[in-house]
């Protein structure tokens, strides 16, 4: 997959191999670790490839582990704190350029991983509708399947989703909710216009 820069660092999706997710994901090894960012508590996990997951935490640490476990039931799993979770995480540290370059470790379907690959052209501070992703992925009839997609992202903000409104203009849905979403494109701007 393609490289795009966002807040001033490469973000790189790479697709997980049949190998490395079948039988329920026990071929793969997955540390985790927790944090904070401005929207609240995240929990963040990699395998030795890349970061795998990124999630919000809206009751507890616990609930949110079980929700991560439940994608790869048989992996193997260690609560560790790596570097790039360091790295991924100073993304919101309200710094637009992050030196080094963050890989994402992901499962997809194809076209999955190309809506997701198209999100990360949108730059900060910009907003975009599913019609504009479905002209990017060159499939205009696509929009409601982009939903589907953007849906399942499994990587709160470094995949930004929450730059998705609806071609009215209005917000629209997201799935950490709509305040959440709200505050996240007025922190941006505010990054924006201060050039932090």
């Amino acid at each position: 997959m393609e490289n795009q820069r966002t807040s001033g660092s490469f973000i790189t999706i790479k697709e997980m191999t049949l190998l490395e997710y079948e039988n329920q994901g026990a071929y793969l090894e997955i540390h985790y670790s927790f944090d904070e960012c401005p929207f609240g508590k995240l929990l963040i996990a990699s395998t030795p490839k890349g970061i795998c997951s990124l999630s919000m935490i809206p009751e507890n640490e616990t609930l949110a582990l079980e929700a991560l476990q439940r994608k790869f039931p048989k992996a193997k799993y260690k609560l560790q704190t790596e570097p790039s979770h360091q790295i991924a995480l100073q993304i919101f540290k309200n710094n637009l350029n992050i030196p080094e370059d963050i890989t994402l470790h992901l499962k997809g379907t194809a076209f999955q991983l190309k809506v997701w690959n198209a999100l990360l052209s949108i730059p900060m501070g910009k907003l975009a509708s599913y019609g504009d992703i479905a002209k990017i992925i060159e499939s205009p009839k696509a929009c409601r399947a982009i939903g589907s997609a953007v849906g399942e992202n499994p990587v709160f903000y470094l995949i930004p989703c929450h730059r998705i409104i609806l071609s009215s203009g209005n917000i629209g849905n997201y799935y950490w909710g709509s305040n959440i979403k709200k505050d996240i494109i007025k922190w941006e701007a505010r990054l924006i216009q201060q050039g932090i």
